[in-house]
């Protein structure tokens, strides 16, 4: 199951900066320039060059570093071919490992949602079907953004939706009426009639509703940063929504914070983080701990035509501005995760474990261990001051594996859990409480020692949606910074 919202970002971000470009049509290259800097760009930097033989350096005769602006008769013909720069980029692309690359037409889409900016009415939610053999969906809203429209229509984690502008939602429908700028959201109730079992759970339309637009909307991570006490215990919790180095001094802050509450165990909620800087994970891993100054956290490794860049990242005592980091100097680490947690987020628990211990609570992760750059049509293609102005498209590749010290890889498949806790959607709880499934297992944790708490229903039963049908290629970012 996916959030729907990443739809609406890789659809509808970079909308009220369209008319930055407005007179590009005076100034628009042919395509088969572009399909030059693709070709070229891809060559260059993606990770998986080896294994598409039309991006071997000898394919052509032009190296897309050594001969950046060398055409042959050959390489023309076979730019021709592709009347379109997706069409290109997507025979590109080594989709048996590759499910993240992706080709954006607007590069404004990308350097917005780096630093957290997207065009949001604040709800993300999951979507299930209402029986094995039906076609009919609900949605469950899991996160509400604070200080968004939802947030201050008052709508919570854990409503539950079943209709939009009065109609049923079905798989047929969804898309089209949830990627409306404006709609209605039709409530329900959920019903587990007295029974542990899923099979038997119905939604019942209460006659509720609330009317939504989206915004421009920039997201503080820090969902919450908190001290909660149990048995006497002080318990850092923060929950973190993205990798987003614009809020390092914030993040900061709240280990300031946590750091002057002398807290003695700490949880990491990572359940809706699908990534971002990886120095800014840096920054968050020297801030759990502290004792590991100058050691390496991770590692990246780039194609072969881009070894040199090769590169190690150290635990640090400050932060890119020179400001001291405020470090817990922890030994152990509670991580809650879903399968919406990736590639920074899952970088996190891979590189800490070779140094503290790290208790992993919740769904497997997505299973992304790449590193993304952003490419411009730019003389080294990495700068955005000389880029082409003749058209605003980019390339977001995966460009380098990340690994821990031991050089290990997140696993395709994710990093599965040590204790397997699915989030259902007649039980979510209210986060930051012992009221959420996945903290209240943390708490028995933390103050008896028991690790044999009740897990809710598998969610499998519930016949969530699959991946496919809401999968963006821009949702899961990992990038240096």
């Amino acid at each position: 199951m996916k959030k729907i919202k990443v739809l609406f970002l890789a659809c509808a971000v970079a909308l009220p900066l369209t008319g930055c470009f407005e007179d590009l049509d005076d100034n628009a290259v042919p395509n088969a320039d572009i399909n030059d800097f693709v070709w070229k760009a891809m060559n260059a930097f993606y990770l998986y060059n080896d294994n598409v033989p039309d991006l071997s350096n000898d394919r052509f005769g032009i190296n897309g570093v050594d001969n950046r602006y060398e055409k042959t008769e050959e390489y023309s013909a076979y730019l021709d071919e592709f009347a379109e720069p997706e069409d290109l980029f997507e025979t590109l692309t080594f989709n048996s490992l590759d499910s993240f690359s992706a080709i954006v037409p607007n590069y404004f889409d990308i350097l917005n949602a780096q630093q957290g900016t997207i065009l949001t009415n604040g709800l993300e939610f999951n979507l299930y079907r209402l029986s094995e053999d039906s076609e009919e969906v609900f949605g469950a809203i899991t996160l509400v953004l604070n200080n968004s429209v939802a947030d201050n229509l008052g709508l919570t984690r854990g409503q539950i939706f079943s209709g939009v502008d009065g109609v049923n939602l079905t798989e047929t429908n969804l898309f089209s009426l949830l990627s409306q700028n404006s709609y209605t959201l039709n409530f329900a109730d959920y019903e587990n009639n007295g029974t542990p079992e899923v099979e038997d759970d119905t939604i019942i339309p209460n006659g509720e509703s609330v009317s939504l637009t989206r915004e421009i909307y920039t997201e503080n991570p820090i969902h919450i940063a908190d001290v909660l006490s149990f048995s006497g215990i002080n318990v850092g919790y923060l929950m973190y929504n993205r990798f987003t180095s614009s809020f390092d001094d914030e993040l900061n802050n709240a280990f300031g914070q946590f750091q002057s509450a002398g807290v003695q165990e700490f949880v990491l909620d990572l359940r809706y983080n699908g990534g971002g800087s990886i120095q800014t994970a840096v920054h968050l891993a020297s801030m759990l701990t502290g004792q590991f100054n100058g050691q390496v956290f991770s590692k990246l490794f780039y194609n072969n035509n881009q070894q040199e860049r090769n590169r190690d990242f150290e635990f640090t005592s400050t932060l890119s501005n020179n400001t001291s980091i405020n470090s817990l100097n922890l030994n152990k680490v509670y991580v809650l995760t879903t399968d919406d947690s990736a590639s920074a987020s899952e970088l996190i628990i891979n590189s800490l474990r070779p140094y503290i211990e790290v208790i992993h609570i919740g769904d497997e992760t997505a299973g992304k261990t790449q590193s993304n750059q952003l490419i411009f049509d730019s003389q080294n293609f990495t700068s955005l001051n000389d880029a082409n102005a003749g058209h605003t498209y980019a390339l977001f590749p995966l460009i380098a594996n990340s690994t821990n010290v031991n050089e290990v890889l997140v696993p395709t498949n994710g990093l599965t859990p040590d204790f397997v806790l699915k989030e259902t959607p007649g039980n979510l709880g209210t986060l930051g409480t012992s009221s959420d499934p996945l903290l209240a297992a943390v708490i028995v944790d933390i103050t008896v020692g028991d690790r044999s708490f009740d897990r809710p229903a598998d969610i499998e039963g519930l016949r969530a949606l699959p991946p496919p049908l809401f999968n963006s290629p821009i949702e899961n970012l990992m990038f240096e910074e």
